[in-house]
């Protein structure tokens, strides 16, 4: 059975950091691209950040390049997404979510599976 389970949101004032994880089970991790997506209220569900893992590259959207960090842990099949100088526009549900292959873009194609997501909020 796949699972993912993201872990690690919360509040943060603006400037500050957070990590959120993603602990994976149930499908051959080191084969699979892993995305980060975001939903802010009243939005639409947008890619952030695409890891490839070793065979492939990863990407970032332009919105948050150099200040948030992708990694993975293969040993633990978890993924982190280190997130600093956080802004208010940073707000929303974090998802993950996995596919086979490797990333195109920083927003993974039609993933397979997604996790429930964890709240990251934002504010003074």
């Amino acid at each position: 059975q796949v699972q993912l389970v993201e872990s690690g949101g919360g509040l943060v004032q603006p400037g500050g950091s957070l990590r959120v994880s993603c602990a994976t089970s149930g499908f051959d991790f080191d084969y699979y691209a892993i995305g980060w997506f975001r939903q802010a209220p009243g939005k639409e569900r947008e890619g952030v950040v695409c890891s490839s893992g070793e065979y492939g590259d990863n990407y970032y959207a332009a919105s948050v390049k150099g200040r948030f960090a992708v990694s993975r842990d293969n040993a633990q099949n978890t993924v982190y997404l280190e997130m600093n100088n956080l802004k208010p526009e940073d707000t929303g549900v974090y998802y993950c979510a996995a596919g086979p292959g490797i990333c195109a873009s920083y927003s993974l194609y039609e993933p397979d599976h997604w996790g429930q997501g964890t709240q990251v909020t934002v504010s003074p």
